[in-house]
């Protein structure tokens, strides 16, 4: 390259930063959103300590991407990060997830009251094939969380506020920890059930049938949520401020 070979060793250094910059923006990305999917799927379990040399080494990255991304994880509430003690999934917390409910809630109720007159043909087509897919015996539960969040997404495009979907997913990093866990008490058809019970209701035309629908289907996961805590209490924060301690090994209290 003719241009490289005429600089200076310093001019040298200076670009090949520059051409540096695009893949070490693409590694801290990758390895943000891989740790995001696997905090998110349980795959890192609430609790579960980060180590940033296995990370980076698992990953095939360098310390510095899996350290900012563990940083923008912490800014979610996904990530604690205590000194002198470690990294950790922060464990499920109720406040977190009441709250990403109550917003999800509020976009998704009010989509329903502005449903127009006549719905897109090719929407309703997709909705009616996101129900059928949601039916199928081999289905397991990472796939259908897949469908379900379809399913929504394509209730506030029908509404003509798929955009919104954007915000809501934003926000329920702790919702929908909860709600995987919520799939391993209650089975996916008993929320299939209740998908196709809003979809009838918003082809019947009956907003207030569908936004009680929606509001019962919605709020299911505090249900859950309880049946899970009894089970399963060391996944739940009992004090978001409260740290591991060190003793042989870094344990929560």
């Amino acid at each position: 390259m003719l241009v490289y070979k005429h600089l200076s060793s310093r001019g040298r250094n200076r670009y090949a930063a520059q051409v540096a910059r695009p893949t070490s923006r693409t590694n801290r990305r990758t390895v943000y959103e891989t740790l995001r999917r696997e905090v998110l799927t349980l795959e890192l379990p609430p609790g579960a300590a980060l180590s940033e040399n296995e990370l980076a080494a698992r990953l095939g990255v360098s310390r510095t991407p899996v350290r900012e991304s563990l940083i923008l994880l912490a800014e979610e509430g996904l990530v604690q990060v205590f000194p002198q003690v470690g990294s950790f999934v922060s464990r499920v917390d109720p406040a977190r997830v009441a709250d990403a409910q109550f917003l999800r809630e509020a976009v998704e109720l009010a989509s329903l009251e502005d449903l127009p007159a006549h719905l897109d043909p090719d929407l309703v087509r997709e909705l009616r094939e996101n129900l059928s897919a949601q039916r199928r015996p081999d289905l397991d539960v990472e796939e259908f969380f897949v469908l379900d969040e379809a399913f929504h997404h394509a209730l506030l495009r029908l509404s003509g506020h798929g955009n919104a979907w954007t915000t809501v997913v934003a926000a329920k990093g702790h919702l929908d920890r909860a709600r995987r866990l919520g799939l391993q008490a209650t089975a996916p058809p008993a929320f299939t059930d209740q998908h196709v019970e809003i979809l009838d209701a918003v082809l019947a035309g009956d907003v207030v049938a569908a936004r009680t629908a929606m509001r019962a289907h919605l709020r299911a996961v505090f249900d859950d949520v309880e049946q899970i805590r009894e089970r399963a209490p060391e996944l739940f924060a009992r004090d978001p401020a409260s740290a591991p301690v060190r003793r042989n090994v870094v344990v929560w209290e």
